[in-house]
């Protein structure tokens, strides 16, 4: 059966009370549909179905391999190595977000 073997990198086992949106989105004035904070140093990017998929780019750029979902009520999280879901229960918190502005 498949797992993550990368669950030794986790850092961030709280998440943030609250987040403005996808950090390079903001900086870009893009929008982003979802959002997705890394695992390891806490950055906060934008999903895949989102125009700029930044929180997969950073997985990508920093070698950082683990996300979570800031959705309410979605409290699953990615392994980009190992290409597996899961879920968590280190992780807590609940994060609030903006509305998307693909949605508005």
């Amino acid at each position: 059966m498949p797992t993550c073997s990368h669950l030794d990198q986790i850092e961030v086992t709280e998440l943030p009370e609250s987040v403005e949106g996808c950090e390079e989105c903001l900086k870009s004035g893009d929008p982003w549909l979802h959002l997705r904070i890394c695992l390891k140093c806490g950055k906060v990017g934008c999903c895949d179905d989102s125009p700029n998929k930044h929180a997969t780019a950073h997985a990508h750029e920093t070698d950082h391999p683990l996300i979570r979902s800031l959705e309410p009520g979605e409290e699953w999280s990615w392994c980009y190595l190992d290409d597996f879901a899961m879920l968590i229960p280190e992780i807590t918190g609940e994060t609030r977000i903006p509305p998307s502005p693909m949605l508005s």
